[in-house]
């Protein structure tokens, strides 16, 4: 979607500070971000400051003839493409739950047809009460999308269930209700991360995978509506939000893993960087070091992609990656055909902006058909919205076939 609409609700609670901060993430990714504050929230925060951050008016007051004018709470209604209350306190609940229209924010938010997220914030023991629980199964049934409150240290000195969840987890959210919902239907497996092979209780064979391609693909899905279990190797990364995460470290715990999602699975995206090899043995105790050479015998560890392939049935897609420093294009085709593959996702990690722990990446597409599509650099999250079109792309293409 094209700079879509973004209208943010801001009602009177303490966290109406990091709603500041989501402002800044959401036009940071290129929305367009409308700001409506209830008169409880002024209180808290100045107008001015969203103003600033959206780059755009802040509407304040359902009768207030300028702001009528200018913004006016139909078309505010109309023109948001997603509709979010951050902070969302007890009362604004109620109000909604009511079906009460009293100010600016809920007289657009009874008028919109968009998605409707809300995020609650408040004490821990109001959040508790029976009264605000009913009223937040309320908004749910009536199609309502309501984030789960996070749980620590409350401004009010208590600590529980309550917090506003952090800016990020919330412009996920609104990402995930953007995007269309045309991976519904399907189970996709997310491979990411390096694996480690212990050579005793401290050291371990491992390699530079960061996990970001993996984490980035495993966001793509279920953004657009795919059931998602994503397998990760030890990584710095947080979980992705709607995703299934299955911790794993070494390669045969991701063999199991991925075994075990396998036969329920419409694809794989095998994007983590699994050892070849492991030590044959592994020390008891830390090896000291001593005054000669030491020599590690290693065995190659399972084909966790052959297996798949050679096992799989044919509505399963799978997808393998190519990190290359050579022969790009040969070296990936060479893979794809050699193991069996629908799709190849080769890069040259030498090359700028495509290589470890960066945040892009580089990539070409080579797919049993013969198609070659090489990408530009771009965010690691685009590349991953582009194997997803090609995932739907493939369906599609073999549905038709089928037909």
């Amino acid at each position: 979607m094209e700079k879509p609409n973004v209208v943010l609700g801001v009602t009177g609670g303490i966290a109406c500070y990091k709603a500041l901060e989501l402002v800044r993430l959401l036009v940071q990714d290129s929305c367009n971000v409308r700001v409506v504050m209830t008169r409880e929230a002024t209180e808290f925060v100045a107008p001015l400051s969203f103003q600033t951050l959206s780059g755009a008016p802040v509407g304040t007051d359902l009768f207030s003839l300028t702001q009528e004018s200018e913004i006016g709470h139909i078309n505010l209604a109309d023109s948001a493409d997603v509709l979010v209350i951050a902070p969302a306190t007890a009362n604004v609940i109620a109000k909604l739950a009511a079906g009460i229209a009293d100010d600016l924010l809920t007289t657009v938010v009874l008028a919109t047809q968009a998605p409707l997220l809300v995020v609650p914030s408040m004490n821990v023991h109001m959040l508790a009460h029976p009264m605000v629980q009913a009223n937040i199964a309320k908004l749910r049934s009536a199609g309502y999308h309501v984030m789960e409150a996070a749980a620590g240290y409350l401004a009010c000195g208590y600590e529980g269930k309550g917090r506003l969840p952090e800016p990020p987890a919330i412009a996920e959210e609104i990402r995930r209700l953007l995007r269309p919902k045309d991976l519904s239907g399907e189970k996709i497996v997310v491979t990411a991360g390096p694996s480690r092979e212990p050579l005793d209780p401290v050291r371990y064979l491992s390699n530079r995978s960061s996990g970001k391609m993996g984490y980035a693909l495993a966001r793509a899905a279920a953004r657009r509506g795919a059931r998602v279990t994503l397998v990760s190797g030890p990584t710095a990364l947080a979980a992705p939000e709607g995703v299934t995460t299955v911790s794993v470290v070494t390669a045969e715990e991701m063999r199991a893993a991925v075994l075990a999602e396998f036969d329920s699975a419409t694809a794989v995206l095998m994007a983590a960087a699994v050892a070849d090899y492991r030590p044959r043995s592994t020390a008891g105790r830390k090896m000291k070091r001593g005054d000669g050479n030491r020599r590690v015998e290693l065995v190659p560890n399972p084909d966790i992609v052959a297996e798949l392939t050679a096992r799989k049935r044919r509505q399963v897609v799978v997808v393998g990656f190519a990190a290359e420093t050579e022969s790009l294009v040969e070296n990936a085709r060479q893979k794809l055909h050699r193991k069996n593959l629908d799709l190849v996702v080769a890069n040259d990690v030498t090359q700028e902006g495509s290589g470890f722990d960066v945040d892009t990446n580089a990539v070409t597409l080579l797919d049993r058909d013969g198609t070659v599509t090489p990408l530009p650099v771009m965010s690691k999250d685009a590349v991953a919205d582009r194997i997803c079109d090609w995932l739907l792309q493939h369906r599609e293409h073999s549905h038709r076939r089928g037909a």
